[in-house]
């Protein structure tokens, strides 16, 4: 049994959609019209920290304020391309310079408040306020300016951009429209970084999503009712959402929301292993669900090599490691040994795909298909060691030029199996190579701070990707001076020739608004990266997903959320 600590006060009584006024500029969907009632759960691997999206940076906060809150254009999850949303249209001036958006007339966020440019203004003036440091700052940072943002009228704003910017109207739809009526105050107090926490009464909190905050209790669930005023309707002319609530569970692995899904207490699941999806395709049909194979996602596991240049002082092993890393020989032996094909089978049971760039085949308008696959081939690994200097002794243990013996480790998250596994395997893959290599499983904030702030490691596997099709979701891996730039952290300049091309490369189809022109320019970088390889990408898991049979217009998408994209059209049968 458990208290509830916070309860909104209609928390009795299902919030019924509010009546469509002519007024209202809705939007209308083109989905199958459902039927109001019930609720959908759905279980989150941990809690929200925030649900301040000023702020938030950690997935479950993403994952619940993406139900709460909304944007003014949405790419669309299916087609993949930017579409109408809080606001109707846009027009985009000749030099690229301009965007002109046109706003939804009378509209209100879920406590009944009427939405204008003025919360617009007011949303990108936090958002680029650099007292309050928010993450989406740097993506509004265009040509070493901010954004300017002007109000025309009440239902026009103008941005204005330094520089053009390729696929610009990609960025609306990361910067949730805030409700200045609420968190003005805060804001010229100079405290809205700490605004709207799991404590905050629902009453106090307001987005233009499909759902509003009803009821938090801490350690076990977090539970939203409808946005009785939400802006989209069905083609019957139905408000959305069908839902009278969406409740997340908090789980703490996912063998637990496996658990939770199987015995009918959560009604989706995403993310799903290949092990996983293989055991509940056994009782698919008696419980009632449908499970989903999407294909490659956009994620992609590699192998890290350490190539900064701020060592931990104690460290001096890694230090001559480096001299190893370094050598564009050596990471292309290692990548030649990697048996891709075998990670594939065995870690994704066939369920995943075989990777030689960071572009999955997912992304099909910018996977460059004309990059070569080297075939896996150890006699040639050995050509390249022998080319740099590497030799063997009789015990066939790799020796460098000095004669001391190839030994590394390879960081993993303990948490995740899959990778665990792909490092198992790469480790029998390099000793046939002569390399004595260790596996060493860390707990996943262990990892991140090794990897991110001391640097104290020789190699990791890891993943990135999931956010967004375009080259720019990206950047911040592959610009040099970029936060995810994780081979070598903290660059104030290009470290070799290979990432000053690679920087100029991506500044260039960051400014080029012609689409083939830019394919061309990110072909090129993903074809320096696969010479390079400070990378060497593994592969890419399948998105695997599930949901009862009962609930109406599932449509799993590539892109996340994977379930959730179009939780207004969901209902139950």
């Amino acid at each position: 049994m458990y208290v509830s600590l916070l309860v909104a006060p209609s928390a009795a009584v299902a919030q019924r959609p509010q009546p469509i006024t002519p007024a209202e500029d809705l939007l209308i969907t083109g989905n199958d019209p459902g039927k109001y009632g019930g609720r959908v759960v759905v279980a989150l691997r941990a809690e929200p920290k925030t649900l301040n999206p000023v702020t938030a940076l950690d997935q479950p906060s993403r994952e619940v304020m993406g139900r709460m809150m909304a944007d003014l254009l949405h790419i669309n999850a299916l087609s993949q391309q930017a579409e109408p949303a809080l606001a109707k249209s846009w027009k985009v001036s000749k030099d690229g310079l301009r965007y002109t958006l046109t706003l939804r007339r009378n509209l209100r966020f879920s406590d009944g408040h009427a939405m204008n440019a003025d919360d617009v203004l007011f949303t990108f003036q936090v958002l680029l306020d650099e007292k309050i440091n928010s993450p989406q700052r740097d993506l509004l940072t265009i040509g070493g300016k901010p954004i300017s943002v002007q109000k025309v009228d009440d239902a026009t704003v103008l941005f204005e951009l330094a520089s053009p910017y390729a696929a610009a109207e990609r960025l609306f739809d990361s910067m949730e429209i805030l409700p200045r009526h609420l968190l003005q105050d805060a804001y010229h107090a100079g405290t809205l970084a700490r605004a709207w926490n799991l404590t905050t009464p629902p009453s106090q909190i307001a987005g233009m999503g499909p759902f509003r905050l009803k009821e938090y209790v801490p350690g076990q669930k977090l539970t939203l009712e409808r946005n009785p005023y939400y802006w989209k309707m069905d083609r019957s002319r139905q408000r959305l959402p069908y839902l009278d609530e969406l409740v997340f569970l908090f789980v703490s692995s996912e063998d637990a929301q496996v658990l939770r899904f199987e015995a009918g207490e959560a009604d989706m699941i995403q993310r799903l292993s290949a092990d996983n999806y293989s055991a509940l395709q056994k009782d698919a049909v008696s419980r009632h669900f449908r499970l989903f194979d999407l294909g490659p996602s956009l994620d992609y596991n590699f192998l890290l090599f350490n190539l900064n240049s701020a060592i931990p002082k104690e460290a001096a092993d890694i230090v001559r490691h480096q001299e190893w890393f370094r050598n564009v020989n050596f990471r292309q032996a290692v990548s030649e040994a990697v048996d891709r094909a075998a990670i594939v089978r065995l870690v994704f049971h066939g369920r995943g795909t075989a990777l030689w760039s960071s572009v999955t085949p997912a992304n099909k308008l910018w996977l460059d298909a004309s990059l070569p696959h080297a075939p896996r081939s150890i006699e040639h690994a050995k050509q390249l060691l022998r080319k740099s200097g590497f030799s063997w002794n009789a015990e066939g243990a790799l020796l460098d030029k000095s004669g001391a013996p190839v030994e590394f480790s390879i960081l993993t998250s303990a948490s995740n199996a899959q990778r665990s596994q792909m490092a198992t395997l790469i480790q029998d893959d390099l000793k046939q190579l002569g390399m004595k290599v260790q596996a060493v499983p860390l707990e996943f904030k262990s990892m991140l701070d090794r990897v991110f702030q001391t640097h104290n490691y020789d190699t990791a596997i890891m993943a990135l990707g999931g956010g967004d099709v375009d080259p720019n979701s990206q950047i911040n891996v592959w610009m040099s001076n970029g936060g995810s730039h994780l081979w070598n952290l903290g660059e104030t300049k290009p470290a070799t020739d290979w990432e000053a091309q690679i920087d100029t490369l991506m500044n260039q189809q960051l400014t080029t608004l012609d689409y083939k022109r830019r394919k061309q320019l990110y072909d090129r970088v993903q074809e320096i990266a696969a010479q390079q390889l400070p990378f060497i990408n593994l592969a890419s898991p399948n998105v695997l997903v599930g949901a009862r049979e009962r609930i109406g217009n599932f449509q799993p998408a590539i892109l996340d959320h994977y379930t959730l994209w179009n939780v207004e059209q969901l209902y139950i049968k």
